[in-house]
């Protein structure tokens, strides 16, 4: 004998029906082909009231609420994730480093994002009744909240424990005159006082085997004295001569160098970078691409090659004296391999100039720059004022 009084009561405290169903002292005993005993008493008591003639009392809106904000549907889901992967993709994408070092705003959190606003818009379509409930808003809060402390929390751990630079969007990058350069104002990448020249490329690269050539040219241009005979090669793909920045003993008391150069010969393969800031730099303005050249932290070529590779493809695979014919048109500035490089030369060596703020004829009386070199730098500077 079902003890409906008691029923009552517990529908009252909010007890929902499988539970009251379960209850010994409410005393229901389903057949045992009801699998669902809860909704099998709901419809009973329904009857058994309406025999009575007396009203079925409603669900108690607190528990209701309570129910509701227990359950997580897609909806409610959706609504914690949709603000947190905003928060966080909004973040990582006005400041790339430190908070989009794990994950960059594109295309990961961006697709986080999509992935979770869907599932909110599914589960507000299938939601019947009041969609904006205090469960979903409630979960919308959270989720701003949690996306405010997973980006401080990488920030904070990747300046703190890591030394990962502060850097801007590459949206906010100022466009230079010398060609594919940019500039971003952000404190200056330096070594013992020296401005760092970091170039990011691979062997097998034919725009990075070009690109080496202006590196090189630069890099031997603030040596104290004739820098030794680098190692040469051809790329993998293409054939263009190219020296092996790796490789290079760089002893200048001007520029530091860093490479992160793939040797493997592996077409499609890219180098590891060992530095936080490395990753930094390469996560924020390289779009993925090779070659790759930052000068102080604050200019940066992206996107492109430094040097055409069709500008070298006379020499390619040993043609035309191949690799030693390059090497020795560039190291005595004069034929036309060095009329390929020069101009690309001359803007690095004007970035690095600039980073050091020392007059140009310094360096040029110095390292015994050519007349050429020295004025073509010296107008590359006028322009970039």
């Amino acid at each position: 004998m079902v003890d409906w009084d008691r029923v009552d009561t517990l529908r009252a405290r909010g007890w929902t029906w499988d539970r009251i169903a379960s209850d010994p002292r409410v005393g229901f005993h389903p057949d045992r082909s009801v699998h669902e005993p809860g909704p099998a008493l709901r419809a009973v008591y329904h009857r058994h009231r309406m025999r009575e003639g007396r009203s079925v009392p409603p669900e108690p809106p607190r528990r209701r609420a309570t129910e509701e904000e227990r359950r997580w549907t897609p909806g409610r889901i959706g609504a914690l994730l949709t603000p947190f992967f905003a928060v966080w993709f909004l973040l990582a994408y006005f400041a790339p480093s430190p908070v989009g070092l794990i994950l960059p705003a594109v295309p990961f959190l961006l697709l986080g994002l999509a992935a979770a606003a869907f599932l909110l818009l599914f589960g507000l379509w299938r939601t019947e009744g009041r969609r904006w409930t205090r469960a979903l808003r409630g979960a919308l809060a959270v989720g701003v909240a949690l996306g405010l402390v997973v980006a401080g929390l990488i920030a904070v751990g990747g300046i703190a424990l890591y030394g990962c630079p502060v850097l801007p969007s590459s949206a906010s990058a100022r466009t230079e005159p010398g060609p594919g350069w940019t500039s971003v104002a952000v404190v200056p990448w330096q070594d013992t006082g020296r401005p760092v020249l970091f170039s990011y490329g691979s062997t097998w690269c034919p725009f990075c085997s070009a690109s080496t050539w202006a590196i090189w040219k630069t890099l031997a241009s603030f040596e104290p004295s004739p820098p030794p005979t680098p190692t040469t090669t051809y790329s993998a793909e293409g054939g263009i001569p190219e020296v092996v920045l790796s490789g290079l003993s760089v002893g200048s008391s001007v520029v530091a160098f860093e490479v992160a150069e793939d040797t493997s010969g592996v077409v499609g393969s890219v180098p590891p970078l060992t530095s936080c800031t490395q990753r930094a730099y390469v996560g924020a303005y390289s779009d993925g691409a090779i070659p790759f050249v930052v000068v102080n932290g604050q200019y940066v070529h992206g996107g492109s090659s430094l040097v055409p590779a069709s500008a070298l493809q006379p020499w390619a695979n040993g043609a035309n004296g191949g690799v030693a014919a390059v090497l020795d048109s560039v190291e005595h500035e004069n034929g036309s391999a060095w009329t390929e490089v020069q101009g690309a030369t001359w803007w690095l060596t004007a970035f690095v100039v600039r980073s050091t703020g020392t007059p140009v004829g310094t360096f040029a009386t110095e390292y015994g720059w050519s007349t050429a070199t020295r004025n073509a730098v010296t107008t590359d500077l006028a322009a970039m004022a």
